[in-house]
């Protein structure tokens, strides 16, 4: 069952879970806001939904709170950082910033880490970006979490992919990972007892469904566009590798541990007015979301919109009226904040 939290209330009994869990005061108001930010934008599979997961990682040692990213090598516009398995969060917060700062310099900033962990919802850092006035582009590499197209079993993870454009009149961004669903999502879905709107994967049968506990049971997720999301899902696992000289999806599957241990991320940013006058460009955005955004819509009174434009209209209602939570969830977190649930108890859920 689903139940409305007031903003500020979630954010502070999340920082309270991750102080119990060893987080520094600093990291955990920063994941907290975070966590908390996503919930409010609609994105509860990887806001609050997540804590627990994050909070059961910490306590096994596979996320190591005092990590941070170390500089391993740049040139020019490039950056290359070890995260040390610090907390997901925080080091791609660190190199948004930084991809950033080396875009204010050169015009283009582009910031690779390796030996980090999950960063939680992936649009975050875009979004960084574009409220910057940065055009930015990030995207993640995992463990195998999605069969390749014409297989049976996963062989590739889902890989998130973000962009998002720095209009004035508000971001367009996109945030996508390369199945169908996320399995983040497909938990949404299951603990409010719906079916997704779409087929999203196979069940143990083979047979493609909308039933999210059927997709998770199988581990089937069915790729975005089938043979093109797999496809993709390659193309990004290996960039990143490359890129970061960090492991690839292959080498987390040989390792095992789960949860993008050791992934690689990489951020670019890009100063949308290299080339052009700022005015003329912020115009040239505005007529194009315009135009798109009065697509005739399929069904009547229905809406087209770009990817973001819903996430503030999201965001203004769960300011005014609570976010949105799954209440076995919440109670999860409170009993975390209070020190009443231990390890083996959130794993279990």
């Amino acid at each position: 069952m689903s139940i409305k939290i007031p903003y500020d209330t979630m954010r502070e009994t999340v920082e309270k879970a991750l102080l119990q869990a060893g987080l520094s005061k600093e990291k955990a108001e920063i994941c907290a806001k975070i966590h908390t930010e996503s919930s409010a934008d609609g994105v509860e599979s990887h806001g609050l939904n997540r804590v627990p997961r994050f909070v059961e990682y910490v306590l096994k040692g596979l996320i190591d709170p005092e990590g941070d990213p170390e500089l391993v090598g740049g040139k020019g516009a490039v950056e290359n950082y070890d995260g040390h398995l610090g907390i997901g969060i925080t080091n791609a917060l660190f190199c948004a910033d930084r991809a950033m700062e080396l875009a204010k310099e050169h015009g283009i900033g582009c910031v690779a880490l390796k030996n980090t962990t999950h960063w939680m919802r992936g649009g975050t850092y875009a979004w960084r970006m574009a409220e910057a006035g940065y055009m930015g582009m990030s995207w993640i590499n995992t463990e195998s979490c999605m069969p390749l197209w014409g297989s049976d079993e996963p062989g590739v993870g889902n890989n998130p992919f973000c962009i998002a454009v720095p209009r004035e009149d508000g971001p367009i961004v996109l945030d996508m990972a390369m199945s169908q669903y996320a399995y983040g999502k497909l938990g949404v879905y299951r603990l409010a007892g719906k079916k997704l709107p779409y087929p999203g994967g196979f069940d143990k049968d083979g047979s493609l469904t909308d039933d999210p506990g059927a997709i998770e049971e199988s581990r089937r997720i069915l790729p975005a566009g089938y043979w093109k999301g797999s496809s993709m899902a390659i193309a990004l696992d290996l960039a990143a590798a490359l890129m970061a000289n960090g492991k690839s999806g292959l080498n987390m599957d040989e390792e095992g541990r789960g949860s993008c241990t050791g992934c690689c991320q990489i951020f670019i940013a890009y100063d949308p007015y290299l080339f052009g006058a700022k005015e003329e460009i912020q115009e040239m955005l505005n007529r194009r979301v315009e135009a798109a955004d009065n697509s005739h819509p399929e069904k009547e009174g229905g809406k087209v919109a770009c990817p973001g434009e819903r996430t503030m209209e999201t965001r203004k209602h769960s300011m005014e009226n609570g976010v949105t939570v799954d209440e076995q969830i919440w109670e999860q977190i409170l009993a975390i904040a209070s020190g009443n649930l231990d390890t083996k108890d959130i794993a279990s859920k």
